[in-house]
């Protein structure tokens, strides 16, 4: 009786660490898969450029050219133009987080006629490709004399972004009413009910929107390369245009190597704030 009782707790063991296997397996092809890019990105920055127009292609370099790396560093400003990167990218960063929680605060909490109407045109606007609206944006800032300067990215992050509204919203709406209730009760007006309860509630989601706004404005080529000029361009800009050759012609492993070195800052952001990332994504679900 004792051994057929244990016997099904066995199985049900041997099962788990089967199903464990098979999902830690999974998870490491899919880590790999995602990594590969970054991976291959990291041996070209480590060739010699007549090691990368030889054929057949080879996964790893003849010789380890560590001095890719300092010349990427040394042949532009680096720093400068990672400077110029920073800047833009906070500037959007921080002023698009608090812009969006505003407005999404307001799809949840308050009421208004045509509300719904409103917020299913935001949401619908996601789906309009950058490319559209970016000529109608770049005239309209030539007119107002903001080319060649940080203005447009301080007028984006004040306009708030629709996906991180959305964010907003869906976090906003599961809080409890008695929260706004009691609020109110103690003479607490909308605004201050913001700022003094919502916002600091919302931690989860304003790393998740900080970290995305970050990445979206670090890795963004088209618009500073539209709307800056050399100097105050940024580092996506510096690595995809000054890595040329006598001839016009892209040096294929200093480029590997500063892209690299450009991808670094991000992952950086994101180790620090994963964790309230991961938990901004979770707590904003569908409602």
């Amino acid at each position: 009786m004792t051994t057929t009782g244990l016997e099904p707790t066995s199985q049900g063991r041997v099962r788990v660490r089967a199903d464990r296997l098979v999902l830690y397996t999974a998870l490491v092809v899919i880590t790999g898969l995602f990594l590969g890019p970054f991976g291959w990105l990291v041996l070209t920055g480590l060739k010699d450029q007549g090691e990368l127009a030889a054929a057949p292609v080879h996964w790893l370099p003849a010789h380890v050219e560590w001095h890719n790396f300092a010349d990427a560093y040394r042949l532009v400003d680096f720093l400068g133009y990672a400077r110029n990167s920073l800047i833009i990218a906070m500037i959007y960063a921080t002023l698009v987080t608090l812009s969006s929680a505003w407005v999404g605060f307001g799809f949840a909490r308050l009421t208004a006629p045509g509300k719904k109407t409103l917020f299913g045109v935001l949401v619908g606007s996601m789906m309009l490709p950058q490319m559209i609206t970016l000529l109608p944006t770049y005239l309209i800032f030539a007119k107002l004399g903001m080319v060649d300067t940080y203005w447009p990215w301080v007028l984006w992050g004040l306009a708030s972004a629709p996906y991180l509204v959305f964010l907003f919203r869906q976090f906003f709406a599961g809080l409890p009413r008695e929260l706004e209730e009691a609020a109110i009760v103690d003479g607490c007006g909308y605004a201050g009910m913001f700022w003094r309860i919502f916002l600091p509630q919302s931690w989860p989601v304003l790393s998740a929107s900080f970290v995305i706004a970050f990445t979206w404005t670090w890795g963004d080529y088209i618009a500073p390369q539209l709307l800056l000029s050399t100097d105050r361009s940024t580092l996506a800009v510096a690595v995809m245009t000054r890595y040329v050759n006598s001839a016009g012609t892209p040096v294929a492993n200093l480029q590997a190597a500063a892209s690299v070195m450009y991808v670094v800052p991000i992952l950086l952001v994101f180790l620090v704030a994963q964790r309230g990332f991961v938990a901004g994504m979770s707590t904003s679900g569908l409602k």
